[in-house]
């Protein structure tokens, strides 16, 4: 599985942050691991789990995420949030590991049904596969 690398963010002028009020960092970590617990807790138990629908609200926290930190001071932020970040973090551990063991099992689940179907047309007669090609003139 691959891992997501976000893109640097720009420092924010001083004078635009000064008059920026920054959402509520708290609220979005709240949100983001409340989406995660979800996603987690849905892809171990319901086979009928949007994980489109569960994408797209990550997204969008993963947005506002970043907006909210934009311009901050990054050591203050970690100081005041370590707690939720570190349990966020947690939480993410155990979502891609539940993630990829869904990928895998419907990688299994995939590779039955093509040999399946691959025995399915293997009636006994010639196939095609048996034979070389053979250039034609």
């Amino acid at each position: 599985m691959t891992s997501f690398s976000a893109p640097a963010l720009q420092p924010t002028p001083a004078r635009a942050r000064a008059t920026a009020a920054p959402a509520d960092l708290g609220t979005i970590l709240a949100r983001i691991e409340e989406a995660v617990e979800t996603e987690t807790a849905a892809i171990r138990t319901d086979m009928n789990f949007d994980i489109a629908a569960s994408n797209a609200r990550k997204s969008r926290h993963l947005y506002d995420l970043t907006r909210a930190i934009r311009g901050q001071d990054d050591a203050a932020l970690v100081a005041t949030y370590r707690p939720a970040i570190e349990r966020l973090r947690d939480k993410l551990a155990v979502n891609q590991g539940v993630i990829v063991a869904h990928l895998e099992a419907v990688t299994e689940v995939a590779t039955l049904v093509k040999t399946a179907l691959q025995d399915a047309e293997a009636d006994g007669t010639y196939s095609q596969a048996e034979f070389p090609e053979v250039k034609r003139r």
